[in-house]
């Protein structure tokens, strides 16, 4: 079955959907995102994944309908902003079908339009899926293991000239094969 996904940056009023997202995520996706088994979506986490500046702060939401089903954001290095850490949430029915890719490429592209040219992620070792996205999407990715957890440090190169500004700017929408 196809189904069409809008990508889109964060709105505030995406703080309700953030909640209604919980609830569809297993306890292996929680565990894999946040590194701790949390029952319940801590009302600070969920500010600080809304309240973006969409330069030093960006989030990227994929939706269905009304529903986000995926999440991807960075957060600047105050020491260095051309540093990023990235990390990425999608809902367990919505896995497996190249929205992490789709998610993690959009806000690459508007990393690198803003100055950043490092990335940074912290995932478990036996994540093999966002392992292998990470070597996928970032080839020169250089990966750390401390404690079961890679600590992950990747180059963004440069876009190449003439590509235009990602979608994600201004609201995309894609289509992706969901099985299931």
């Amino acid at each position: 079955m196809d189904i069409q996904l809008a990508t889109r940056p964060m709105q505030p009023d995406d703080e309700e959907r953030l909640y209604r997202l919980w609830p569809r995520l297993s306890p292996d996706t929680v565990y894999r995102r946040f590194h701790s088994p949390i029952r319940a979506l801590p009302d600070e986490t969920v500010h600080h994944l809304v309240d973006v500046d969409h330069d030093r702060r960006e989030a990227v939401v994929a939706t269905v309908g009304d529903e986000v089903v995926g999440v991807a954001r960075y957060d600047r290095s105050p020491a260095d902003p051309s540093v990023a850490e990235v990390a990425v949430l999608v809902e367990d029915a919505w896995q497996g079908v190249g929205l992490g890719r789709q998610l993690v490429t959009t806000l690459a592209d508007l990393a690198r339009r803003r100055g950043v040219r490092t990335v940074t992620a912290t995932v478990q070792a036996d994540n093999d899926r966002m392992v292998w996205l990470i070597r996928r999407l970032f080839p020169g990715s250089t990966m750390t293991v401390d404690s079961a957890v890679y600590e992950i440090r990747s180059p963004l190169t440069e876009p190449s000239a003439g590509t235009p500004e990602p979608p994600a700017t201004a609201g995309a929408t894609a289509l992706l094969s969901r099985w299931g």
